[in-house]
């Protein structure tokens, strides 16, 4: 990739992806509110879109871009159903603790 006349190797971006991989699978793992946690999955999915975009670009197929875009749209449909979920169930209990809604009874 060509910025401002320099040429960008696609190891940077890799590096950047598993940085970004990295940081969401640890939040996943160590945070306990909900919405956290699903911002660090989105984190996740975008980690993997740069990689598969990275990849698509370095071996100029341009199926890895549209498997991108595609997981872009699912992952946007993952946080709105999420998101609604969520909601859903803050309004009928407080809770703010992952924990909190092992138990989902009425």
């Amino acid at each position: 990739m060509s910025i401002g006349g320099s040429q960008l190797d696609a190891s940077w971006f890799l590096l950047l992806g598993a940085v970004l991989f990295t940081l969401g699978a640890i939040g996943v793992l160590v945070r306990r509110n909900p919405l956290v946690i699903l911002i660090c999955i989105e984190l996740m999915l975008n980690a993997v879109n740069l990689t598969l975009i990275t990849f698509s670009r370095q071996l100029q197929n341009p199926e890895g871009q549209l498997f991108a875009l595609m997981v872009m749209t699912v992952a946007a449909a993952e946080a709105v159903v999420g998101l609604a979920i969520l909601v859903e169930i803050f309004r009928v209990r407080d809770a703010e603790d992952i924990d909190d809604l092992s138990e989902l009874k009425g």
